[in-house]
Formats: C-alpha cells, structure tokens, sequence
C-alpha cells in the first residue's frame, strides 16, 4: 500500500477510476481519504465516498453499468473489465432462447426501474443470474437501487484486487 499511497491523485484515479464503471469521481474522492492501511480500507473510502454521494451520482453510476448478455460487439460503451465478466459468467456465448430470454428479463427490469439490471457477474452462473433477475423484478426501486449499488460494491472490490496484483507486478 505504500506504493498506492505515495500515487498522485493523477495516478490514482487513472489506475483506479475504472474500478466503478466510467466513474472516476469515486477514486478521485477517496484519494483525499489516503493513507490506506490496506485494499480493505481503500475499498471502504471508496464505498463511503458512494454513501455520500447524491442520489443523481448513485444513478448515474447505476446508468453507466452495461445492460448484461447484449450481443457482444453492440455496445460501444462496454468497457474491457465488463466484457471480461460477463464472459467469465457465459454471457457472451448464450444460445438463441437464453438471449431472448435475457432480452425480455431485461427490457422488464429497465421499463420497471428505469435502469440496468446489475450482479457481481463474476460470483455467478447464467443460471444464477437469470434467477436474480427474475427474483429482483419483485422488488420496490428503493429496495433495488441499494441492492444495485451493493453488487457495484462487490464489482468494485474484484476489481481493485486485480489493479493491485497488476501493480504489484509493474517495475
């Protein structure tokens, strides 16, 4: 951690930024929270920084997340790190009734909540995810959008882990 703490706020929020989906705010913010005892700590300024945050932040950084299981390819938008998930998770290789299945869940879930269905991908199946989704239709939108920002949570803190091996590598 000494190497993150002795970052520039520049260098930080290129390194870190991208761990919220095309929200550099998040990491911008919480650099003024360093030093960093450990990635934990990091992660839990990184997560109050989106406590804190005002309510068309939090949506906005929902809004940002991709809608899963589109044809690869048709979302110019989808960063590297969520095209990786979501292919760790089969999304990328779904058979013509799985993605007409996704289409519908997922036009279902957006016409009900106004924004994109969100799952750490990385800690699930298709399977899984078809269930939460089908599962999470039931819920309030206030209900939704917490449980929405506590899978962005749970992205965020795989992520951090994966910029800190790399960093660990660099000379």
């Amino acid at each position: 951690m000494d190497r993150v703490n002795a970052l520039s706020a520049v260098r930080f929020v290129e390194l870190f930024g991208p761990i919220y989906e095309h929200s550099p705010w998040i990491a911008q913010r919480a650099h003024g929270r360093a030093p960093f005892s450990g990635h934990e700590a990091m992660l839990a300024a990184m997560a109050l920084v989106l406590e804190q945050a005002e309510e068309a932040e939090k949506m906005a950084l929902i809004r940002a997340h991709p809608e899963l299981a589109q044809r690869m390819g048709v979302d110019p938008t989808l960063t590297s790190a969520s095209a990786a998930e979501q292919a760790s998770a089969g999304l990328d290789r779904l058979t013509p009734d799985e993605f007409s299945n996704f289409r519908a869940l997922n036009e279902a879930y957006a016409a009900k909540f106004g924004m994109p269905f969100i799952i750490c991908v990385r800690r699930s199946d298709k399977q899984a995810i078809l269930n939460g989704l089908r599962t999470r239709l039931e819920n309030t939108p206030e209900a939704e959008q917490q449980t929405a920002l506590a899978e962005i949570n749970k992205i965020a803190a795989l992520r951090l882990v994966d910029v800190l091996e790399r960093l660990e590598h660099e000379v």
